[in-house]
């Protein structure tokens, strides 16, 4: 992403923002941090969650709260000439939470591609989030 590692982070991390990147049709609402509930469209359902942000590190981490069935963390780094890399682990310890390696990574794809651009608009709109 053609932006410094710390401005990718800032807008990635804002808990109040994540369904502006997060694949579609999931939502999270923060409880008491890190505790959240993220809710599906597709099912209807919600999910207790985890969600941390350590800005020290650009990393994000995310799971299920109770049931342990899926982590995920986002690792945001700088590459030079003001740009930035962001890797993305996902892990999933139950089959009904994992919907396979191609929707997993178009998903992955269209979430980035949205981040990129939610960071463009505050850079460009001189907004800090």
């Amino acid at each position: 992403m053609p932006a410094l590692p710390e401005h990718v982070f800032d807008q990635a991390s804002v808990v109040g923002q994540l369904d502006s990147w997060l694949p579609q049709g999931l939502h999270v609402e923060a409880a008491d941090l890190p505790a959240v509930t993220v809710h599906e469209d597709r099912t209807g359902e919600d999910e207790a969650g985890l969600f941390r942000a350590e800005r020290d590190q650009m990393r994000l981490e995310w799971g299920t709260r109770d049931s342990g069935n899926y982590a995920g963390w986002l690792q945001v780094a700088g590459i030079g000439s003001g740009a930035s890399e962001v890797t993305v682990h996902l892990s999933f310890f139950d089959e009904q939470h994992d919907p396979g390696a191609d929707a997993v990574t178009d998903e992955l794809d269209r979430s980035l591609e949205r981040l990129d651009e939610l960071v463009r608009l505050r850079m460009d709109g001189g907004g800090a989030g």
